[in-house]
């Protein structure tokens, strides 16, 4: 996540509520997530998609927030805190190579990673630490922004995320990004 990270200022612009014009966070993930789930916000920055999925969860449900940046893991907390919804979400600094996320291996009902990926050093392990962290039956939506990513590295992103066990499992239509739903592909043997 360091070849090209969103500078930390952005993401007081990228929280802002104009986005939800074009981007609304409930109608994209009221869909897939269900009270009680756990999910996990993979480069979540200030919160766009973090507090409406603390919303989601509800009382009972975990988001758990991750980014490579403390500033805007400092920034979503204070923005958590002000909402109320501090208490259902955990905060996590990863590293640029890791997400640091083992201690949660099997535990995730649902994922999110909105336009992160094309930053990562390491697609594969990505989604290899996503995919090791999700129940048997859980899904991730990947979203990436068209005006970084073109379809061909779409499709070469959607590839990587199958190496690892991803299946795909339907489009989802979110302006001005390519999207996918996955599942995780596990069984239960």
């Amino acid at each position: 996540m360091d070849l090209h990270v969103c500078p930390w200022w952005l993401g007081y612009f990228l929280a802002s509520p104009i986005r939800k014009l074009w981007q609304n966070p409930e109608s994209i993930l009221g869909p897939f997530i269900q009270k009680g789930y756990t999910v996990l916000d993979v480069g979540s920055a200030m919160g766009f998609f973090s507090l409406p999925m603390a919303r989601l969860v509800g009382e009972n449900g975990r988001v758990v927030c991750v980014d490579v940046q403390q500033k805007m893991i400092d920034g979503l907390k204070r923005r958590a805190t002000k909402a109320g919804l501090a208490g259902r979400m955990e905060f996590r600094v990863c590293e640029s190579a890791t997400l640091a996320i083992a201690d949660l291996n099997g535990t995730i009902d649902f994922a999110l990673a909105f336009a992160v990926v094309h930053e990562a050093p390491d697609a594969e392990r990505l989604f290899a630490e996503i995919h090791k962290a999700l129940k048997i039956s859980g899904r991730l939506l990947l979203s990436e922004p068209t005006g970084h990513v073109s379809e061909q590295a779409f499709a070469k992103t959607l590839s990587t995320a199958q190496s690892v066990g991803f299946q795909i499992v339907s489009a989802a239509a979110i302006a001005r990004s390519h999207s996918r739903l996955l599942t995780a592909g596990k069984t239960s043997n």
